[in-house]
């Protein structure tokens, strides 16, 4: 019998792919889970098999907070359609273009203007960061920029940075291996599930407004296509295009591009900070902020 070890899971896989080689049926609970192991396996299987790995698997825990709906989590049909829309709706607000680099400059120029304010003393850059980069996302999302102090920006940044720490502790690992024994009884599952209404309610409330002064010609974010998707006379648009798709969607793009994002400059940061001789080597280490925020 082979022990899991939990906070290195992977070194664990490697162990047993030595003794059962490199594709392997794992039981996590109630769930079969098929382990590949090494390069040459996972390149086969997502380059020489890409259709039969393209859907992700149910995650019982996912599954209670947002259903089969949004792009991240969705399968099948629903999400060829959210991924194409949310493709090519964000090409046409700006990513990869002038348009979007030119807010990034400026949301870049605030964000070390702020961090110039404390004059050279210690303080917590992570919700700063966490605001400048949840900046661009609702720029594209809502057209509009909270202050790094907005109590809204503040709680719902809470919310999502709450919710990823709680995703990664083992009692979310347990539910997911046995949701219909814990579901029922008090736990973290309740607490992310209730942060997760909260970020709905709040995406609900904002493009239900957006909705009463809607114009499908001028379309002023991504939160407008989708609305105007849904006016569209076709079998995509009733199928796909409802409400919980959009819920879901919009709350996806603001977490998931949040986290990432600012977790790669807060890293970045520290790299700065331990290797001095890399600041030197520029004008000013702050002009490194904006090639991070860019990029």
């Amino acid at each position: 019998m082979h022990l899991m070890d939990l906070k290195k899971p992977y070194e664990s896989f490697i162990e047993l792919s030595k003794q059962y080689g490199p594709v392997y049926t794992l039981h996590l609970g109630m769930s079969k889970m098929i382990i590949l192991c090494g390069y040459d396996a996972v390149k086969e299987a997502l380059i020489n098999y890409a259709n039969e790995f393209a859907d992700r698997p149910k995650s019982p825990l996912f599954y209670k907070l947002q259903k089969d709906h949004g792009v991240v989590f969705s399968n099948g049909e629903s999400w060829k359609a959210m991924r194409r829309f949310t493709l090519s709706t964000l090409r046409d607000y700006g990513m990869g273009k002038k348009g979007i680099e030119d807010k990034i400059n400026e949301e870049a120029e605030c964000l070390v203007q702020t961090f110039r304010s404390y004059g050279g003393k210690p303080f917590d850059n992570r919700t700063i960061l966490n605001a400048a980069v949840a900046n661009i996302i609702v720029f594209v999302l809502l057209n509009r920029r909270f202050e790094y102090d907005d109590p809204t920006l503040l709680s719902l940044m809470d919310l999502t940075t709450e919710n990823i720490r709680l995703m990664g502790t083992p009692m979310a690992r347990l539910y997911d291996m046995f949701p219909t024994l814990i579901d029922p009884l008090p736990g973290i599952h309740n607490k992310i599930a209730a942060n997760t209404q909260q970020l709905h309610d709040f995406m609900r409330e904002t493009f239900t407004k957006q909705r009463m002064d809607l114009d499908v010609n001028h379309q002023r974010n991504l939160i407008d296509a989708y609305l105007a998707k849904q006016q569209e006379e076709k079998s995509e648009s009733t199928l796909y295009f409802h409400d919980d798709n959009l819920t879901a969607l919009v709350a996806q793009l603001f977490g998931a591009g949040m986290e990432t994002t600012s977790t790669t400059l807060t890293w970045s940061l520290l790299i700065m900070i331990k290797y001095p001789e890399i600041q030197s080597k520029r004008n000013s280490g702050f002009a490194f902020l904006h090639i991070l925020l860019i990029t």
